[in-house]
Order: C-alpha cells, then structure tokens, then sequence
C-alpha cells in the first residue's frame, strides 16, 4: 500500500527571499515519495492536437528530434496510444563544454475515440518531426441528414 505525503503549503511573507523559498519548496516537493520520481522520469509529454470533422478524426503529436523507427501507434478498445522513446544525443567538440544536455525518456499519449472508426483504415505519417494519425470514422459515427415527409 502506498502512503501519500501530504503538507499543507503556506505561502511566504512577502519579501526580498519570498520568491527563492518558494523555489526551494517547490524543487523538494518533486523529489517527495515516488510520484515526484515518476515526473521527473516521464517529464517529456509531445503536444497533441486533436481534431474531427464529419469523416474523420485526426490526431497529430509534435515528436521534435524523434526518430520514427523510435514511435508505436496501436488502437485498442477504443482507445490510440502513441508511444516511443527520445533520444537526443549531440557530440560538439569545440572549445571547452561549460554544459551539456542529453534527453532521454519513454512517453506514451492516448485518446479515448468517443465514435467507432474504421481500424483498417487508419493512417500515420510522420514529416518535419509531426506525426499525424488520421482515423476515418465508421459509417454510423457520420452525420446522416433525414428528410423530412410532409403530410
């Protein structure tokens, strides 16, 4: 069983140190139990736009410096997942380094599909670091005009 720690946060009196206490409680609370450690893991979530018109539903995440060999879609029980692994390495041997940064990390978006859409027909592409998934809608998920009989 898992124990939550819980605090309550006051804010600081406001003066010349208020803003850097702050700081300082907010870089604690993310080392704090492991939900803290799980975010500091899974920090990387690619932006997801997603969009519908009457034949289709389309979903498009932004996977900058992701390879597309490194990226899984996958449909099931209603639900796309899109899923993968960053990798960013850059090697400069110029001057001395003051820094480096390497991104590494698992991430995994999913939507919840409201309407059936038709599997085998689903699309993905990937260009310019976006990866669209376009998903046609089921023939009962369309709008449907009915007439109207006169009497």
């Amino acid at each position: 069983m898992n124990s939550l720690v819980t605090r309550r946060l006051q804010p600081y009196a406001p003066g010349p140190l208020a803003s850097l206490l702050s700081f300082s409680r907010d870089f604690d609370r993310l080392f704090e139990g492991s939900a803290g450690l799980r975010s500091v893991e899974n920090s990387f979530a690619p932006a997801l736009e997603l969009r519908e018109d009457a034949d289709n539903v389309t979903v498009s995440l932004e996977l900058p410096g992701v390879d597309r060999k490194d990226v899984s879609v996958t449909l099931h029980d209603g639900v796309l997942t899109i899923s993968g692994e960053r990798r960013q390495e850059k090697e400069v041997k110029e001057g001395e380094y003051l820094r480096t940064e390497r991104y590494y990390g698992r991430f995994e978006r999913q939507v919840g599909l409201t309407q059936p859409v038709v599997s085998d027909k689903i699309k993905a592409a990937y260009k310019d670091g976006v990866l669209t998934v376009t998903l046609p809608k089921a023939a009962e998920a369309k709008p449907k005009a009915i007439d109207i009989a006169s009497n």
